[in-house]
């Protein structure tokens, strides 16, 4: 009984990562380039159980379940035209580059904005870059030429918080092109993150529950069984 409630547990954190997860993508459907996640799961290796007098096999037990890895589907999603002179959406593949106080970082969110110093920034006031890793002056008619912003490829790019990716420049591919006027839409689909929420919720009640009666049949265990009249 006692591997049941570890399994049960096991079960009921990874299920609450992948509601961490899911209520992550549901803040960002709305959010510009966002990319949407999916936690995967497996198992600890299973058990084998045998009879312990003649040895034969009875059959496999799993030990536990555990959330694997955190995946980001970074396809390319269609993008909506705003008509504001500093959104710009890349078509394809790509990134844009911004210098932050951690190092450069990327970002599919083309929803930029000027500094008081007249550079384009994004809405965390970290700088652009364009064509080598220069910063970008907006001109005095408040627009940017967008064959002035570098668009990069990444290998095996990861998330970094604030809709920014790390990973390293330089893949092989056909590099995305740059619309002005426009933004690329939200990779989170509501409608699917709340089917999977509420899949994940039924997950992480049947754990409770399993958790319950075992607690319960050992509670009997422990009161009943070794009684005596």
């Amino acid at each position: 009984m006692d591997r049941g409630l570890y399994i049960a547990a096991s079960g009921m954190l990874a299920e609450q990562l992948r509601q961490q997860q899911i209520s992550n993508d549901l803040a960002n459907t709305s959010t510009p380039g966002y990319k949407a996640d999916r936690t995967a799961q497996r198992s600890f290796g299973e058990l084998v159980l045998a009879n312990t007098r003649s040895g034969a096999s009875v059959g496999s037990q799993s030990t536990a379940t555990v959330a694997d890895e955190v995946v980001t589907d970074f396809t390319p999603m269609p993008s909506r035209d705003t008509g504001e002179p500093l959104d710009f959406a890349i078509t394809g593949d790509g990134f844009f580059a911004v210098r932050t106080s951690s190092g450069v970082r990327y970002t599919r969110d083309g929803q930029f904005t000027v500094s008081p110093q007249g550079e384009l920034v994004t809405a965390q006031g970290d700088p652009v870059l364009g064509r080598g890793n220069q910063t970008i002056r907006v001109g005095t008619d408040g627009r940017v030429d967008p064959r002035r912003l570098e668009v990069v490829l990444l290998t095996n790019p990861r998330k970094s918080g604030d809709d920014l990716v790390t990973g390293t420049p330089g893949a092989a591919g056909t590099v995305g092109q740059v619309r002005a006027g426009a933004l690329e839409g939200s990779g989170a689909d509501p409608a699917r993150s709340m089917v999977d929420m509420i899949a994940s919720l039924r997950a992480f009640e049947s754990g409770q529950k399993a958790i319950q009666a075992i607690d319960d049949a050992l509670g009997k265990a422990s009161t009943q069984v070794g009684a005596l009249s």
